[in-house]
């Protein structure tokens, strides 16, 4: 294809290569690589330009990752974490892969929408630090930034979550945090298994400021 996407794996390096170079990695195990299922895999990549699409047909690859023919796996950095979604199981077509890849796509910062959200509370990590902000305002980018260098000192403790507040979806989020949009931006930290949670309002976003309200919380 024109996009370059799928990528072929070709052996094992090559593989982990892939893998270990991206914060999501997509590869999709078959036996015919020009089979339906592998045509309706192309399809899925070529439809989800912001995550790398791997194929292997490789035999010595899928028995190093422990799959049989027709496997879509997801790798994820953030939890260090794996998915599987077999072909061989149930009925798979292009949409339901994008939807599994949409799901599961975890990132150091993942932003938060009614289908992200599937993947968020699926998560291994019991921590979550969400920042609700404006995502149209013009230092945007800067705080982005500032939480996502925060988000690599957490990296496999704390899940952290962009939440735009001019979602509409995004509102009943908001006014459980109590927040009123004049408050923010925020940061909201909570600990799934009980719900206890913790709210800061700030003007700034500081990489050290995100660190010590998380080392706080966590102790």
């Amino acid at each position: 294809s024109i996009t370059g996407k799928p990528i072929l794996l070709n052996n094992i390096a090559d593989a982990e290569a892939f893998v270990s170079g991206a914060e999501v990695a997509v590869i999709g195990f078959f036996q015919e690589p020009e089979s339906a299922e592998a045509s309706q895999f192309r399809q899925a990549a070529a439809r989800t330009p912001e995550v790398p699409f791997g194929l292997s047909s490789s035999p010595a690859v899928l028995s190093h990752y422990g799959v049989s023919a027709n496997t879509v796996s997801l790798f994820r950095r953030v939890d260090n974490d794996r998915r599987d979604l077999d072909m061989n199981k149930e009925d798979v077509d292009t949409e339901k892969m994008i939807r599994f890849v949409r799901i599961n796509e975890l990132r150091l910062v993942t932003e938060y929408d009614p289908v992200t959200s599937i993947g968020v509370m699926q998560s291994s990590l019991r921590f979550n630090l969400l920042l609700i902000t404006d995502k149209m305002s013009p230092k945007h980018p800067e705080r982005m930034r500032r939480f996502r260098a925060a988000a690599e000192l957490f990296k496999g403790k704390i899940l952290f979550i962009l939440l735009d507040s001019n979602l509409k979806s995004n509102e009943q989020v908001v006014s459980y945090f109590q927040l009123k949009k004049s408050q923010l931006p925020a940061l909201a930290i909570f600990h799934t298994p009980d719900d206890e949670h913790d709210v800061m309002t700030v003007d700034e976003i500081s990489t050290e400021r995100v660190q010590d309200f998380c080392n706080r919380f966590i102790q």
